[in-house]
This record gives C-alpha cells, sequence and structure tokens, in this order.
C-alpha cells in the first residue's frame, strides 16, 4: 500500500548489507508511547534510540487534551480520591460493551498507577488529578493531566525526560522498511531523510509507538468508510505503517473500525470545545433548533450522530458555569480566544445566531429545564437532573463531527508483545499506543475519554521494559541487530 507522498511501509527479508549504526532497542514514534518506552528500556540498562518522521516531535499526543486516566495513584490518594483498578477496568470493559480485549483492560489499569507515579515521582512530570468534572463512562476521578491540561505540555515534559535520561531522538528520519529473517526476527529499519538519502539502522527489538492510520484516506475508507468525508483532526503522519508492515508480517490484526470521534470540534475555527460543557449540563442542537441525541453518552459516538444533521453540523448550547469548567481545558480556551464560543442574554439572540425558529429553540430549552428538574422524561434517555438547569447568558458554538485517532491496530500481549494471526508471537516486535489494538472494541461508542493515551503511556512503559529484558538475556548476534 503506497501512502499519498509515495513512500511505502514495506518488509524485506533477509537484505544483505551492514548497518550505520545498532541499538538494543530502537523505537519509531516520538509521541507518548515512545517516549514512555524509550524511558523504561533505557532504565532497564539498554541502548535505546527514537526515530521520528517530523522535524520537531508531535503527533497525536499534541492534539490531545493531554488528561490520563489511571486508578490508585499517589497523586489521588494525597487528593482524597477513591479509586480503584477494578473501578478503572470496569468502565474500560463496560463502555466497550464488553467487546474489547477484557485481559488487556484489566491489565492496563492495573498498570496505570504505577506508570503514572513512576511519571510523577522518577520523571518530575507535573501531574494533578482533574476533579472539576467527569467525562462519560468515568465512574471516578480517573484524570490525571499537566497543569494547562494541554498534550503539546504533555509531550514536551516527556521529551525533556527522554532528554536527561540520555535518549536520542533522531528527527526528520522516516521509517520505511523492517529488515528481518525468515522467523521474523526484526534486524535493522531503514529511514529515509526529506532530502532522499537513507540510513540502515540495526536493533536487537523494535517498538512501534508511530499511532494509527487516520492521516492515510486510503484506509479511513478501507476500515470507516462512515467516517471518510469528515474533518480529521489527528496528525498528518498517522499513515498506517504499523498495520501495514503487521499485514506482511502476518500478524494478527483486530478491531480495524475502531476509532475515537469528537463531536464538540467548533466550525470553522476546527478546535474542540472541552467537553465539560455538555457534561455539565449543556446539550446539542442541530439548525432547526431540536435536539437530535443523547448527547452524553460520550463525545467519541456523539460525531457521526452530529454528521447525519443537516449540513453536517450541530450548535453546542450551555451556560456560564459550565463554560467555566470548560475552560480548564487549553483547546476550550483556545477556541475561546479565538471568538469561535458566541454569547447571548436571551432566547431570540441565541435562535438568530443559530439562523432557526425561535418558538422551537425556546420549546428545546423549555423541555431540558423540566428534565433538568425531573418533570419530563428524555426521549434520548439521557437524565439532566444530576446538574442545574442552564442559566442565561448562553454560551454556544457551531460545531461539526471529527475524526480523532484510530483505535484498531495490532494485537499485543501484556507485555505489549504483538501477536501473530496463527496464535504465536513475533519474536523481537512490540507495539503500544494506536500502533496496537485499542481497548474501545469495534466502533466508536466504545471509546472511553483518555484510553488513548492510557494505552500509550502504559503500554509504552511496559513495552520499553520488556523489550530491553529480551535483548539483553539475548544471544550476542541477536542483540547487536543486523550489525
Amino acid at each position: 500500500m503506497t501512502r499519498k507522498d509515495g513512500a511505502i511501509a514495506n518488509v524485506v527479508r533477509n537484505a544483505p548489507g551492514p548497518t550505520d549504526i545498532a541499538v538494543d532497542v530502537l523505537i519509531i514514534g516520538a509521541g507518548a508511547c515512545g517516549c514512555c518506552a524509550a524511558l523504561a528500556a533505557k532504565e532497564s540498562g539498554a541502548s535505546v534510540l527514537i526515530v521520528e518522521r517530523d522535524a520537531t516531535p508531535s503527533g497525536s499526543t499534541s492534539l490531545s487534551s493531554g488528561m490520563i486516566p489511571a486508578a490508585g495513584t499517589a497523586l489521588q490518594e494525597a487528593a482524597g480520591i477513591a479509586d480503584t483498578a477494578e473501578l478503572l477496568a470496569g468502565d474500560l470493559i463496560a463502555k466497550a460493551k464488553d467487546k474489547n480485549n477484557a485481559a488487556i483492560a484489566r491489565h492496563v489499569a492495573a498498570e496505570s498507577a504505577p506508570t503514572i507515579d513512576w511519571l510523577a515521582e522518577t520523571h518530575n512530570l507535573p501531574f494533578s488529578t482533574v476533579d472539576t468534572f467527569r467525562y462519560p463512562g468515568h465512574s471516578a476521578y480517573h484524570m490525571h493531566g499537566v497543569p494547562s491540561l494541554d498534550g503539546s505540555e504533555l509531550l514536551a515534559t516527556l521529551l525533556s525526560a527522554v532528554t536527561d535520561a540520555g535518549v536520542d531522538i533522531v528527527t526528520s528520519a522516516r521509517a520505511k522498511t523492517l529488515v528481518c529473517d525468515e522467523s521474523g526476527r526484526i534486524s535493522a529499519v531503514g529511514v529515509e531523510r526529506p532530502d532522499g538519502s537513507a540510513e540502515l539502522i540495526g536493533c536487537g527489538a523494535l517498538v512501534l509507538a508511530c499511532n494509527g492510520y487516520g492521516g492515510n484516506p486510503q484506509m479511513v475508507e478501507r476500515f470507516i468508510p462512515q467516517m471518510s468525508k469528515a474533518h480529521y483532526h489527528g496528525h498528518q503522519g498517522n499513515q498506517g505503517e504499523a498495520v501495514r508492515w503487521g499485514e506482511q508480517l502476518g500478524c494478527r490484526i483486530a478491531d480495524m473500525g475502531s476509532y475515537q470521534g469528537h463531536g464538540g470540534v467548533v466550525t470553522p475555527q476546527m478546535v474542540h470545545l472541552g467537553w465539560a460543557c455538555v457534561t455539565e449540563g449543556g446539550f446539542q442542537v442541530n439548525n432547526k433548533g431540536e435536539r437530535f441525541s443523547h448527547e452524553n453518552e460520550g463525545y467519541s459516538e456523539q460525531a457521526i450522530k452530529i454528521l447525519t444533521q443537516p449540513d453536517g453540523i450541530a450548535w453546542t448550547i450551555f451556560d456560564e458555569r459550565c463554560h467555566d469548567i470548560a475552560k480548564s481545558v487549553h483547546s476550550h480556551r483556545e477556541g475561546d480566544a479565538m471568538g469561535a464560543i458566541g454569547s447571548a442574554q436571551t432566547v431570540a439572540a441565541l435562535a438568530k445566531a443559530i439562523g432557526c425558529k425561535e418558538a422551537v429553540l425556546a420549546q428545546t430549552l423549555a423541555d431540558v429545564e423540566a428534565m433538568a428538574a425531573g418533570q419530563l422524561d428524555d426521549p434520548f434517555g439521557r437524565d439532566f437532573t444530576t446538574r442545574p438547569a442552564l442559566q442565561p447568558p448562553y454560551r454556544f458554538a457551531k460545531v461539526t463531527g471529527a475524526l480523532f485517532h484510530t483505535q484498531g491496530g495490532l494485537e499485543v500481549n501484556e507485555e505489549g508483545r504483538v501477536l501473530l494471526a496463527d496464535g504465536g508471537v513475533c519474536p523481537n516486535l512490540f507495539a503500544g499506543g494506536g500502533a496496537a489494538r485499542g481497548l474501545s472494541g469495534p466502533s466508536d461508542w466504545g471509546y472511553l475519554s483518555g484510553s488513548g493515551l492510557l494505552m500509550a503511556v502504559t503500554l509504552g512503559r511496559l513495552a520499553g521494559s520488556a523489550a530491553a529484558h529480551q535483548v539483553l538475556q539475548s544471544t550476542p548476534d541477536q542483540r547487536a541487530g543486523a550489525g
């Protein structure tokens, strides 16, 4: 399969030729998963190198809100938040309607606290708990974030930790070719520079931390055609190399139709609202001023619901209380600064901004107020009684549904080792984050907020540690890779 820029993700068996350099553990991708894998592998005593296609690492991590769910952390204990791995695992499994890999969900949940504690205490990431609001499906205040609740700050702190640990990152280096023997053992990776020059890097083990395929229109059309025309709100570098290499290596691939959508991307500015504006009592209407869904089931599944409305847009309506809580998220503040979030003192002014009939919108608002008071049942099944009714002035934003990142990928075990379709295990290939099968099950409705970063940091740590230990216990020729 050829990328739109002409580069090819290829596997070559028994290719001759010496490597330019060789390391114990080679990592493709410098996002949250790659950074955590590098830190863990380095701590285990391995020589480590990260190769990154971009000149400046960014990826899906930087585009996220940077919040990571974890259960039973030292930070939660200090904040008086009662949470357990069992609760988090139950939330992950319930959100996916029991259609994800429950064993991996439980394992990742159990390893979430050690991962957050490790990042905070060993690598000085400035985490704190997020206890101002809960995302749909969270039964406790699971979320941990850096001060700005911005993924770019999270990645910056991770990259700083990687540098402090003495791990090198080679940027502007696009991984193109995996070199392996007949058993599937990876011995080297061919990378290509922007000027067309190439290098061959030998490795004892390889960790794929290169995310999913959301930036590849052909793969999106193939696996999630219903989102092929949607706005893509992810990183263009997510071109699906991990899946394409995996297909050639005979790896097991699962849940390829799964993805994280978002039903709160403001158009035309294309920044996403803090979802607290919905969880705290806000709702969405279409161009007619009518509600059309249970908005609070989750922002992922809300994307396709919006795209089926006239013109593929909706209007998110909330109030100052919701707005103040949502402003804790960097992207929400950014959208507000752009003028993407409006204010209306009256229903008439709100209807004029939306372009709908005032009487229709007034009835919608009256119905929601009655639902909040417990006087009316929501036909879509949402419970509005847990939050106060909205109060003027009303806040509003025109939004569309977007594709954030894909959730299908390589099946891995509890160490992040990639599994084969025939039931075996790849000799020295590991994966995490968006390169691995996520926890969302087969579709969009199974995405529990933050589970993408949860898989990135937790599986990154586990895969990096396991890869290092495997290489350090291997024979000298296996440790030296192709070099």
